[in-house]
Formats: structure tokens, C-alpha cells, sequence
């Protein structure tokens, strides 16, 4: 069973399906602006788009194998 959801524009031309399947669908909470003030659809500015990120170097890692976790240093600076 699949719903087709009426969304935005701004989401639609983002490349976003409108059609979901039942089992992935809750129901909609609003927002409460005082915990969270401003939350609006256009904060979330990397949705459906995919970006590729330089690293510069590896700072630290854990685990091994599959279960291996990498701390990176971008080439921006960023952690």
C-alpha cells in the first residue's frame, strides 16, 4: 500500500518521490517553535543532494575492519 503525498515544489524539484509506502508514513507533529524556533523546510539545505568533500588527512580511527570509524580533517578546515 502506497501514499501519494502532495509536497512542496521546493521538494519536488529537489528530486524528491511523492509516492511512500504505508509502513514508512507517521503521523505529522508540528514543530514546537519554542524548543525549536525557525525550522523551516529551506534550513535543511543538502537534502536530496549529493556532495563530495576533500580530505586532507586522517586525525584518528578506531575499530577495524568493517566495524573501522576515521576521524577526517577536511580541506576546509572542518572536523
Amino acid at each position: 500500500n502506497a501514499f501519494l503525498l502532495d509536497l512542496p515544489a521546493s521538494l519536488k524539484q529537489r528530486g524528491i518521490h511523492p509516492a511512500f509506502h504505508a509502513h514508512l508514513l507517521r503521523l505529522h507533529v508540528p514543530n514546537d517553535d519554542r524548543r525549536f524556533p525557525g525550522r523551516q523546510i529551506e534550513q535543511v539545505s543538502d537534502l536530496g543532494r549529493l556532495e563530495e568533500w576533500s580530505v586532507s588527512r586522517i586525525t584518528d580511527h578506531h575499530g577495524q575492519g568493517a566495524n573501522a570509524l576515521f576521524e577526517v580533517e577536511y580541506s576546509t578546515g572542518d572536523r
